[in-house]
């Protein structure tokens, strides 16, 4: 009979995804797709990977250039502190000399967290480090039926050391890849292809109906609900914008006049009530084009710039929003 782990290898062999940073050893293209995959679908950071590996073949590359570079060509992906990390790591790899090649060098990266550590290592050194997210959580809770809610600490320490403890030394990335692509598409939350799955003669939750029940999930974050208007000042072709600081969303990206105490005479309302969902924050934005004949005093840290060179900011999407609302 064949072990939890070779059942899953042999489906893996048979249903893998073809991924094109599964068809490399190169760790840095390794590190960057995990990277824009931390939050991001396949289907969308797949193309910023072979975006940035055009524009910064090396890791060389990407560290010497400037941080609203980086931005400019995250633009779109969210969680724009993965830009600003990626840059920092890069940084750290060139002053290292090499690209870390053991768990805890991995681990010590800017960005890099246990679960994109134990990825890097496993897919580019062979190092026997077990991934657990999501879809690693799913698969062994139902597998092993087991109630420990997910997101919990003991949770993290109990599922780890499990998948530790099956991964194989001779297949370690394939057995993480496997892991992921049998929860992404066999073992989904819907649990459809129970009838298909090769592991449902042993899953513990199938055998006792909980497979709709398992995992066990913790209450979520509460969702935050803000509200603010953004001006587009237009004035003989310039518009002034200002760089976001540290402390909340956005960090380091540029935006509009951003009114919280009262509109200025004259605007214009562009759209109303444009609803904007970040994880834990729901905005809701007004956008508004003020056209004054002469260039009005705004707030500390405002710039002006032309209106031709915009395309040169790093800009959150809501921005991106207002820009295509203009007249």
């Amino acid at each position: 009979m064949q072990s939890f782990s070779e059942t899953l290898l042999a489906w893996y062999d048979a249903n893998g995804r073809d991924l094109p940073w599964r068809r490399t050893r190169d760790p840095y293209a390794i590190w960057l797709s995990e990277i824009i995959l931390q939050q991001t679908r396949i289907a969308q950071g797949r193309a910023y990977w072979e975006r940035f590996l055009q524009a910064f073949p090396d890791v060389q590359s990407l560290a010497a250039a400037e941080e609203d570079e980086v931005l400019r060509l995250w633009q779109g992906l969210g969680y724009y502190s993965r830009a600003r990390n990626l840059l920092t790591a890069a940084r750290q790899i060139v002053a290292l000399g090499r690209f870390p090649d053991t768990l805890e060098e991995i681990r010590a990266l800017k960005g890099v967290g246990d679960y994109t550590a134990a990825a890097i290592a496993s897919f580019a050194f062979d190092i026997p480090a077990a991934v657990v997210d999501g879809n690693v959580y799913r698969v062994l809770a139902r597998y092993f039926g087991i109630p420990t809610p997910v997101g919990s600490t003991a949770a993290k320490k109990e599922f780890t050391a499990l998948a530790q403890s099956l991964i194989p030394k001779d297949r370690p990335g394939d057995f993480n890849q496997a892991m992921m692509d049998f929860g992404a598409t066999c073992c989904t939350p819907a649990a459809l292809a129970c009838l298909l799955c090769p592991l449902a003669r042993d899953c513990v939750a199938l055998a006792t109906g909980q497979v709709d029940r398992l995992p066990v999930r913790e209450k979520g974050t509460a969702v935050v609900e803000r509200r603010f208007d953004y001006v587009y000042v237009r004035c003989a072709g310039r518009t002034a914008i200002r760089r976001r600081g540290p402390g909340d969303i956005w960090q380091g990206l540029w935006e509009p006049l951003v009114c919280d105490q009262g509109l200025p005479g004259g605007v214009q309302l562009l759209k109303k009530g444009v609803k904007h969902q970040l994880t834990h924050r729901t905005l809701i934005v007004d956008f508004y084009l003020w056209e004054p004949g002469t260039e009005p005093t705004l707030p500390e840290g405002y710039v002006w710039i032309e209106e031709a060179e915009l395309d040169r900011y790093a800009k959150p999407r809501l921005f991106e929003l207002l820009l295509e609302s203009l007249p």
